[in-house]
C-alpha cells in the first residue's frame, strides 16, 4: 500500500509565498512522476506542476515564473514552493504519484490568498 499525504497550505496574503511539501510512504519500488493539481469551487480540477523522474518539469502559463516543483528522489518528497501569490490561486493542493502503472492522489491541502 502506498499512502500519500500533503503539508503546507494555509492563509497567505497576496504576494506572498507558501511551500507545499508531499510524501509518498509504503511499498515504493520507482516513482515515474509526482505532480501537484489545484481544484477551486465550481472549477475542474488542473495541473499546477509536474516533474518527471529524470527531473524535467512542466508548468502551465497560469503559474509559470511563480511556481517551482522540485523533488528528493531519496525520500519520495515532492516540493512546491509558490511564490507571488494571488487571489486566483486559491484553491484545494492535490498532490498526484505515478508509481508504475498505478497513480495515487493525497487528500488534498488547502490554500487560501486574501487580504
Amino acid at each position: 500500500q502506498v499512502q500519500v499525504a500533503e503539508s503546507g497550505g494555509g492563509l497567505v496574503q497576496p504576494g506572498g509565498s507558501l511551500r507545499l511539501s508531499c510524501a509518498a510512504s509504503g511499498s515504493i519500488p520507482r516513482i515515474n512522476a509526482m505532480a501537484w493539481y489545484r481544484q477551486a469551487p465550481g472549477k475542474q480540477r488542473e495541473l499546477v506542476a509536474a516533474i518527471a523522474s529524470g527531473g524535467r518539469t512542466n508548468y502551465p502559463d497560469s503559474v509559470k515564473g511563480r511556481f517551482t516543483i522540485s523533488r528528493d528522489n531519496a525520500k519520495n518528497t515532492v516540493y512546491l514552493q509558490m511564490d507571488s501569490l494571488k487571489p486566483e490561486d486559491t484553491a484545494v493542493y492535490y498532490c498526484y504519484v505515478w508509481i508504475l502503472s498505478t497513480t495515487y492522489w493525497g487528500q488534498g491541502t488547502q490554500v487560501t490568498v486574501s487580504s
